[in-house]
């Protein structure tokens, strides 16, 4: 019965990783993102703008702005969120195939729970994930903004990182023995 339970969820890992490895390469999509990865102190210098600055250019989704648009071409967005994108993907399968080689599905998880721990601190560096005082009373933490709710589903992502994680180190050692 646990087995059934843990191929339900590397596939479910596999299922979530993979496709957001292609949502992230939409333009707008990427835009999207710009917020996040500018406040990151570990992910800021993938982008060759400072963090105050993008707020300048920010896009609606599905808007087309040229001179906007030129901005996040100049700023690496794009060329970041490809590669975000395939390294989304490449971890969900590697997690998947933890499914038929265990040591292979560690080094998924493992890179599942590193990912999400940094995706995790936007909370701390990204002041868009709280709700803003806009004269309602009600504002900060422990207020999510629709930025913060994304990036808080992260906890779901590593509770099921740690369960593939253990599982796989529990098959490898019952290799060895």
């Amino acid at each position: 019965m646990i087995v059934t339970h843990l191929f339900y969820f590397f596939t479910a890992t596999k299922i979530r990783f993979f496709p957001s490895g292609f949502r992230d390469d939409p333009n707008y999509e990427a835009e999207g993102i710009v917020p996040f990865v500018a406040n990151s102190p570990f992910m800021s210098f993938f982008y060759t703008k400072s963090a105050p600055e993008y707020k300048e250019y920010k896009l609606k989704e599905g808007e087309f702005n040229e001179a906007k648009h030129q901005w996040h071409v100049e700023n690496n967005t794009y060329g970041f969120s490809h590669g975000l994108g395939i390294l989304i993907m490449a971890i969900g399968i590697l997690t998947f195939l933890g499914i038929f080689s265990p040591k292979i599905g560690l080094v998924g998880a493992g890179l599942a729970i590193i990912m999400t721990v940094g995706t995790l601190s936007f909370l701390v560096t990204t002041p868009e994930v709280w709700v803003p005082d806009l004269g309602s009373g009600e504002h900060g933490f422990p207020l999510l903004s629709g930025a913060g709710r994304l990036v808080i589903k992260d906890t779901a992502i590593i509770a099921g990182a740690i369960v593939v994680l253990s599982d796989c180190a529990q098959r490898i050692l019952k290799q060895k023995k």
